[in-house]
């Protein structure tokens, strides 16, 4: 018994990898101009954030302002509020294809996954639709809520994954509204339509030559016939995942993995 507990292969613990331990300052998005030598004040919820990670003085922080690549500071006060901006290091994670992803939006608070989940696969820009099958009917004043809830949603994704560019969540539209405001496909743009019917093209193959791509799918149920129909008319053609019928949080997520692994090949 002896001998075989001390065969057994324990699983590393979070951050070892090899045998070395890697601390990952923590990052944090800070919507506001940053500079080398700069001492600036954490907006409430960085600074909070801090707080709760109890860091001392000197402790290392990656900023990123949204704005392209990452910085290097330091926290500078026992309050922890205060931070000094060290340098700045010119990386980005984003996917080599552009994609913006509008969706019929799921019900409750699978739409908070969905804007967390393609934050961090990659999605450029999300657009929350109204469509005539949606669980979820927001207006007004409610739907600014909501957007600008996952607007934060989206900026905490982005910490989390290293991405340094947080993808921008449009105010809620109705899917007719929204099309009617889309002009002619620019060059390289391609338009697809997640669909289940059958004989339809595969993702990557109507992906095919990308340089930009507007992804739409539709809320549980799918789009109605004449929400399809307008949508081809606007430019929109359909894409498969494949045989499987995918729930309306599920498919987008997949697309844009597949997205992601196309253009990384």
């Amino acid at each position: 018994m002896a001998g075989e507990r001390r065969g057994r292969t324990r699983a590393p613990a979070a951050g070892v990898f090899r045998g070395t331990l890697r601390a990952m300052p923590p990052r944090l998005h800070v919507d506001l101009p940053l500079a080398p030598d700069a001492v600036l004040a954490l907006p409430p919820a960085a600074a909070r954030h801090v707080q709760v990670l109890r860091l001392q003085p000197g402790a290392a922080l990656t900023l990123f302002d949204g704005r392209g690549g990452e910085w290097a500071a330091e926290l500078v006060d026992l309050g922890r509020r205060e931070v000094r901006v060290l340098r700045h290091v010119e990386v980005e994670r984003e996917l080599a294809l552009e994609v913006t992803l509008a969706a019929g939006m799921p019900a409750n608070d699978r739409m908070d996954a969905l804007v967390e989940k393609a934050t961090e696969l990659g999605a450029a820009a999300l657009q929350p639709l109204l469509c005539e099958r949606s669980v979820l009917r927001l207006q007004g004043e409610r739907a600014e809520r909501r957007r600008a809830h996952w607007q934060a949603v989206a900026s905490a994704a982005c910490e989390q994954c290293g991405r340094n560019r947080v993808p921008r969540i449009a105010p809620v539209a109705g899917l007719a509204d929204w099309l009617a405001t889309l002009a002619a496909p620019a060059p390289g743009e391609v338009r697809l339509l997640l669909s289940p019917a059958a004989d339809t093209p595969a993702l990557a193959q109507a992906a095919r030559g990308a340089r930009r791509l507007l992804l739409l799918s539709g809320p549980e149920g799918g789009l109605a016939d004449a929400e399809q129909r307008a949508a081809r008319a606007a430019g929109f053609v359909p894409a498969s995942l494949g045989a499987r019928v995918l729930r309306a949080d599920t498919a987008p997520l997949a697309a844009l993995a597949a997205l992601g692994l196309l253009g990384s090949s």
